[in-house]
């Protein structure tokens, strides 16, 4: 059965630094570019980070985010920083056909998804 589970999530400070991890079973995570979403309440499904032969990052979270990637474990991390209330959010992984470059604003095209772990970021 071909499945993502996301793992990591919790509340932390403003400030503060989380690491979410996304596992896959049924694939190979070598074979697909994995991407990181998120939806904050009341808003859209926006992409946050994509990693495929290199990393790609939204505008709101570079130089705070760092994606990558074990292809032995088939697991992709989300190493988070410098953390903001905005980043709150329900965040998701997904995989799609491996491409030689992602771009993390592009939130379709993905096959499989995680069901989500929440993040909540507040004093």
């Amino acid at each position: 059965q071909l499945q993502l589970v996301e793992s990591g999530g919790g509340l932390v400070q403003p400030g503060g630094s989380l690491t979410l991890s996304c596992v896959a079973s049924g694939f190979t995570f070598g074979y697909y570019t994995i991407g990181w979403f998120r939806q904050a309440p009341g808003k859209e499904r926006e992409g946050v980070s994509c990693i495929a032969s290199s990393p790609d990052y939204a505008d709101s979270v570079k130089g705070r985010f760092i994606i990558s990637r074990d292809n032995a474990k088939n697991t992709v991390f989300l190493q988070m920083s410098n953390l903001k209330p905005e980043d709150t959010g329900i965040y998701y992984c997904a995989a799609r056909r491996l491409q030689f470059f992602c771009d993390a604003g592009v939130n379709t095209g993905y096959n499989y998804w995680g069901q989500g772990t929440q993040v909540t970021v507040s004093a």
